[in-house]
Order: C-alpha cells, then sequence, then structure tokens
C-alpha cells in the first residue's frame, strides 16, 4: 500500500507537470490562433485589392483587345481595298490598251479630269449651237450621271442574235403545238361539261322519279301507321332538283303540330320507320336490315309496324334485330346470342316455320 500511494503520488506529480505543460501550451495556441486569425483578415484585404486590381487589368485587357482587332480589321479592309483599287488600274490599263490602244498616261492627259468635257451628240430634231452643246468641266456627279444614260440607252439597242431565225422558228413551231393542246383541252372540257350535262339530267330524273315513288308511298305508309293522321314529303327546292332537301312533315291523330322535333319519341321513331318502309316499297330490294327499330313503340303501334313487315315478306327477306316478343312471333327463324358463364358469346338458332 505505501508503495502504491507512492506511484500515486509519483503519477499525481507528472499529471500535475503535465496539465501545467498543456495550459502553457494552451495559452501559447490561443495567442497563435489571434495572431493568425489577424493575419487572414490582412490576407483577405490584400487578397480582394489584387483581385480587384486583376479583373480591372482584365477589363483592360479586353478593351484593348477589341480596339487592336478593331484596328487591325481597318488595315486589313484596307490593304484589301487598295489592293482592289490597284488591280482595277491595272485592269483598265489594260483594257484602254487592248481595246483602243492608248496608253494609260496618253489617256489621262487627253482625257483627265483636268480638260473639258465635249458635249454629248446631237438628237434628230433638236436645236444646234446652244449653250448646252459648249463643251464644260468636268464634274465627276455628272459625268456619271451621262455614262448611267449611256449605259442604259446601249441596253435598250440590245445585241444582235445571229440565231433569231431559228429561235423563231422553235418558238413558232411550239407555239403551234401548245396552240393544238390547247384546242384539245376545249375540246376535252366540252365533253366533261356535256357529259356532267348529261349526268346532272340522269340524276335529276333519276332523284324526281324516286322522290315521287317514295312520297306517293309514304303518305299510304303514314296514314297505316297514324290512322287519321297525315304526312308528306315536301321538297325545300322544287325548282332545282340537283341541291334541294327533302323535309318530312307528320301531323299524327289528334295533333297540330308537323315538326318533328316537337312529337314524341315513339312518334319520331314511328315517323321514321314510315320514310323507311316507304323507300323500301318505292325501291324494293332482295332483303333489309333493321336493328331495333320497333324499340320505342307502344303495343297498338308495334302491331301496324308487324303488319307491314309481313308484307314485305311477301317480295324480301327482312334480318330485324329485336328484343320484342310479338316481333319474334311472325318470324320464320330465331337467333339468340347470349354468353355463358366463361365470358364467351354462343349463338342459338331456331326454325319457327
Amino acid at each position: 500500500a505505501e508503495q502504491r500511494r507512492a506511484r500515486l503520488r509519483h503519477e499525481a506529480r507528472v499529471a500535475g507537470a503535465v496539465a501545467a505543460g498543456a495550459r502553457t501550451l494552451l495559452a501559447h495556441v490561443e495567442v497563435s490562433l489571434v495572431r493568425a486569425e489577424r493575419e487572414r483578415v490582412v490576407a483577405q484585404a490584400a487578397r480582394a485589392d489584387r483581385e480587384e486590381g486583376l479583373a480591372a487589368a482584365r477589363t483592360r485587357g479586353r478593351d484593348l483587345k477589341a480596339e487592336l482587332d478593331k484596328l487591325t480589321d481597318s488595315v486589313h479592309r484596307g490593304e484589301v481595298l487598295g489592293a482592289e483599287k490597284r488591280l482595277r488600274i491595272e485592269q483598265l490599263e489594260t483594257k484602254a490598251q487592248e481595246e483602243f490602244g492608248v496608253a494609260a498616261a496618253a489617256l489621262v492627259a487627253e482625257y483627265g479630269p483636268d480638260q473639258l468635257v465635249p458635249p454629248s451628240p446631237a438628237v434628230d430634231g433638236d436645236g444646234e449651237g446652244t449653250e448646252a452643246d459648249a463643251p464644260r468641266p468636268f464634274i465627276r456627279s455628272e459625268q456619271e450621271k451621262r455614262l448611267r444614260a449611256a449605259e442604259r440607252a446601249y441596253h435598250q439597242l440590245g445585241k444582235v442574235n445571229p440565231l433569231a431565225l431559228e429561235e423563231f422558228a422553235a418558238l413558232e413551231e411550239r407555239h403551234r403545238f401548245l396552240s393544238e393542246q390547247l384546242e384539245d383541252l376545249r375540246k376535252t372540257r366540252a365533253d366533261l361539261l356535256q357529259v356532267v350535262k348529261e349526268v346532272d339530267i340522269r340524276v335529276e330524273q333519276v332523284f324526281t322519279e324516286a322522290y315521287r315513288d317514295t312520297a306517293r308511298e309514304f303518305e299510304g305508309v303514314f296514314s297505316r301507321l297514324f290512322p287519321g293522321g297525315e304526312g308528306r314529303l315536301v321538297l325545300t327546292d322544287p325548282d332545282n332538283m340537283l341541291t334541294t332537301g327533302v323535309e318530312v312533315e307528320a301531323r299524327p291523330p289528334g295533333k297540330k303540330v308537323k315538326r318533328l322535333s316537337l312529337l314524341s319519341g315513339g312518334e319520331r321513331s314511328l315517323t321514321a320507320v314510315a320514310l323507311l318502309v316507304s323507300i323500301f316499297k318505292a325501291r324494293p330490294s332482295p332483303f333489309y336490315v333493321m336493328d331495333e327499330v320497333e324499340a320505342a313503340l307502344d303495343d297498338t303501334n308495334l302491331q301496324r309496324l308487324i303488319r307491314i313487315m309481313q308484307e314485305l315478306q311477301e317480295s324480301s327477306q327482312l334480318i330485324v334485330i329485336t328484343h320484342q316478343k310479338r316481333t319474334m312471333e311472325v318470324a320464320d327463324a330465331l337467333y339468340g346470342v347470349s354468353m355463358q358463364g366463361d365470358g364467351v358469346s354462343k349463338v342459338i338458332s331456331q326454325r319457327l316455320r
């Protein structure tokens, strides 16, 4: 125990020394941190100043670069323009030498801007000896205007075409060919217009006959489906059978209205069936397909429609989709469609007669 206490005292003295050293070190560290913070602030301020100076220098550099590019472009354009001018002068000198046989120096000495400009040639009918015909000093704008006028007059004269006769013969042949084609097109157009006229006459004739037969049958069928009522078909434009429309006027017994929109649903359905049956009777067909035409009819109107269906059965075959038992009773064969438990449709047929 004594040794342990001695060891603990020794360790306590060591720990105290370490703690004292740590406190001293911590104080030095705090002083270093404060000094480092001050140096960091100073460094950041210096860095901001340098960055601002660098940005200004870069902006100035960009401006100088843009100005240098402008100057370079200007110098380049000047050089190109000077080269073009020199080339133009050389071309003019060569042209004067080749076309007129006059050297450039002699041409400038005789016709330079320091010489008086001779007057323009007199036009037929103009007076002679006027002040305008006298030589005058060289003024560039006036001479450029005279040059443009002379060039226009020169272009108006045109060039001599040695192949004019051959071109005229070719154009004349082309004109003859196009004239023949145009005449053929006119004849074809006249033939087509005649065909259209004949078709219109035939369509008008067929439509008129079909309308008259359907209107006659409609009155009879309507009076059978609506005993005591009146129904007829009316043309909207009787004078023009090609564009006219057909209106249905229906007046059931006991009502004064004729417009279909004022009738009940069953009456409108029965009127539509009357028009359909009228078309069947006016233009018979080997068979007819009707889809629930009697769905909105009561028993009395249904019985009237069934009588008409039985009349149609004598000359045509009727395929009627219906849910009415009374309609099924007059059928020769029934075909029923049902769905089994597995969701597959099944067709069941039964011949009654």
